[in-house]
Parts: structure tokens; C-alpha cells; sequence
């Protein structure tokens, strides 16, 4: 068995998510991949379905009734991934926003090089991004900025969603104690594991928009992450105090 799954959540990705497949799976090293699919009206889930005879024993799906939101979906990958036994778990977009071929990068930052967990990252050296408009590379840079000022974590990109998780991370963050959905999750999953002193990686990667399917990015989501990183702030430090408070005591 791998010891590696690939968590890719899917919200009409009919056009993209069997070239993913193919493109994973002829990779030099074994990894598994977990769609879950949040009832993908224009088809997704019986795509998915239509290649598991293709690749037995390495494509599995969870199939969920409603869309509610990316971070749920990665927390019920996550408890899936645990729940059977593997030790590398990685959360990457169905999109071709981030390049299959560092999914061995990512591997290796942790089974080889000794890290917790390794980034897919776009702004650890420069600004690694493609087919963006200058607006939205500069709204999500500074949002990567004002996440690393306010919560104090020494990583350049706080938002990434290109990752890989040695098991036993995901394994000490309570899962079900993870407040956000949407693009503030990826934040407060970075934010425990600083927290909770494991050794994180930043791997540079070169991020490339979609160029087929439509973006998931909203202000809704957007704004979720930026109050939240303060609510994420103050509830830390309120915990830190009464931690101290009851030690002194």
C-alpha cells in the first residue's frame, strides 16, 4: 500500500479531473488519490467513478450530498486518510494550478529531508505566480504579508494550499475543532502546526491559474480570511493567558 494519498476536493471539475488521474498516477512514486466530491451537478463524481476500474486499489471517492465549503471537504479527507493508515497526506486544487510533477518535491521535503510538513510555495522566493492579474497576485500577496505580521509565523505563504502533512500533524491538530471553510482555513491549519512547534518547509513552486473550469475564489471568501486571521489572533493569545493564569495559580 502507498504511503502517500493525494486530497483533492472537486466542485465541477468535469473537464479537468481525469487528466489529473492520469497525470498523478504516471508519477515516478506511488501515490494514492481521495477525490471528494461535493455533488458536482455538471458530473465530476461519475467521472470519477468511470476511471476506478482504470486505477483499482488507487482511486477512491468520497461522494458528499451538499457544497459546503473547501475546508470541511479537506477535513473529511483528512479523517479518511488517517482512518486508513497513511502516513503523507497532501491537499492539492484539481485545477492544474499546481504542478503533479511536486507532489515528489513535497514528498521529499518530509520523508527525506526530516520536515512536518512541506509548503507548495509561491512567495518563499519572489513572486512564482502565472496567468494572474496583476490585481489579484498583489491582493494575494499582501494577504500572505498581513497573515505572517499578525500572526507571527515565520512562513511567506500563509494561504497556500499545496501541501503535504506527515500523519502525525493531522493527527495532534483536533480536526474538529477547525473553524473555517473557506480561504482562512488554509491559515488555521498552518497556524496550529506552527503552533504546536512541528518543522514546516517552504518548497518553491511556480502556481499557474486554471485554464479550464471556472475560479471558486469569491470576496465572501476573501473576507472570511481577513477578519478571521484576527479572530484567530485575539483566541490564541486569550489562550496563552489563561494557560499562564492557571500554571502561576
Amino acid at each position: 500500500m502507498s504511503k502517500a494519498v493525494v486530497v483533492v476536493p472537486t466542485y465541477n471539475e468535469i473537464e479537468n479531473i481525469t487528466r489529473l488521474l492520469r497525470t498523478v498516477f504516471s508519477l515516478q512514486r506511488d501515490f494514492h488519490i481521495l477525490v471528494v466530491d461535493d455533488n458536482s451537478p455538471d458530473g465530476t463524481a461519475a467521472e470519477v467513478e468511470a476511471n476506478f476500474k482504470i486505477y483499482p486499489d488507487k482511486l477512491f471517492m468520497l461522494k458528499r450530498p451538499v457544497k459546503t465549503g473547501l475546508g470541511s471537504a479537506y477535513i473529511a479527507g483528512f479523517k479518511w486518510a488517517l482512518e486508513n493508515g497513511y502516513d503523507y497526506i497532501f491537499e492539492m486544487d484539481a485545477d492544474f494550478s499546481h504542478n503533479p510533477n511536486d507532489l515528489i518535491r513535497l514528498f521529499n521535503a518530509c520523508h527525506k529531508e526530516g520536515n512536518d510538513v512541506a509548503i507548495g510555495s509561491r512567495y518563499v522566493k519572489g513572486v512564482n505566480v502565472v496567468n494572474w492579474p496583476m490585481s489579484r497576485v498583489l491582493l494575494s500577496w499582501l494577504a500572505s504579508k498581513y497573515v505572517r505580521f499578525v500572526m507571527g509565523m515565520d512562513i511567506y505563504d500563509t494561504t497556500a494550499g499545496f501541501i503535504c502533512y506527515k500523519r502525525k500533524v493531522l493527527q495532534k491538530i483536533n480536526l474538529d475543532n477547525i473553524r473555517f471553510v473557506g480561504y482562512a482555513f488554509q491559515i488555521e491549519m498552518k497556524f496550529k502546526a506552527y503552533s504546536s512547534n512541528f518543522k514546516i518547509k517552504e518548497v518553491p513552486v511556480i502556481f499557474t491559474d486554471r485554464t479550464k473550469g471556472e475560479s471558486k475564489m469569491s470576496s465572501g471568501i476573501i473576507s472570511e480570511a481577513i477578519f478571521g486571521v484576527i479572530a484567530m489572533k485575539f483566541k490564541s493569545v486569550f489562550n496563552r493567558k489563561r494557560f499562564n493564569e492557571v500554571s502561576f495559580n
